[in-house]
């Protein structure tokens, strides 16, 4: 059921979404050098990795200095880049890891492999389901960036405070999965979006 949901929500998203997808392709390609798509590995279901992709927010090459961005006023991040990050555009071309089956709509936000290694065994059942484009942790750390821009370091602060955090969150999810669930989880990610 899951898994149907999953292909005909993607779908229905992808095809309203494909005139605004062209016109941000556009702006990506006139504002800076490099391709519209970024794509970058993480870590999916049974700790298999696949590329997740992205519209591209940074300059080309710019994860050579880190993979945390620091708040939005970060030097890598293209003009339009900013708009796209702030208004979670830049997340829609992961509908198509939908489509393919490497990610569900809900689910627990897939990590980078240096993440997942600080994983201890509790937290390593995350793995065990599809990693989603949204989900409770997304709603809770939806100015992530900001939080990091705020801190002396931000990587300890993402290790020891917010990756704990957002596990903790993903398991509320597991503990109860469900249609209804993930439907609520949807409401609330598109309210966020819209400022509401």
């Amino acid at each position: 059921m899951k898994r149907i949901f999953d292909i005909l929500f993607s779908l229905i998203v992808l095809l309203l979404f494909l005139p605004f997808g062209i016109l941000i392709s556009i702006g990506i390609l006139l504002t800076s050098r490099g391709g519209v798509f970024y794509k970058q590995k993480r870590v999916g279901k049974n700790g298999i990795q696949f590329s997740l992709i992205k519209f591209r927010t940074m300059k080309t090459n710019s994860d050579r200095e880190g993979r945390l961005t620091v708040g939005m006023n970060d030097m890598r991040i293209t003009k339009i880049g900013v708009i796209l990050r702030k208004t979670k555009l830049d997340e829609f071309p992961q509908f198509m890891n939908v489509l393919v089956g490497q990610m569900s709509v809900v689910g627990p936000r897939p990590e980078v492999e240096e993440y997942v290694a600080h994983y201890d065994e509790t937290q390593r059942k995350i793995l065990s389901v599809k990693p989603g484009i949204t989900d409770y942790a997304s709603l809770e750390y939806f100015k992530e960036n900001e939080i990091l821009g705020n801190s002396a370091d931000p990587e300890k602060t993402y290790i020891e405070e917010i990756m704990p955090a957002k596990l903790k969150l993903n398991e509320k999810y597991l503990s109860n999965p469900s249609l209804g669930q993930d439907l609520k989880i949807i409401g609330k990610t598109f309210l966020k979006m819209v400022g509401a």
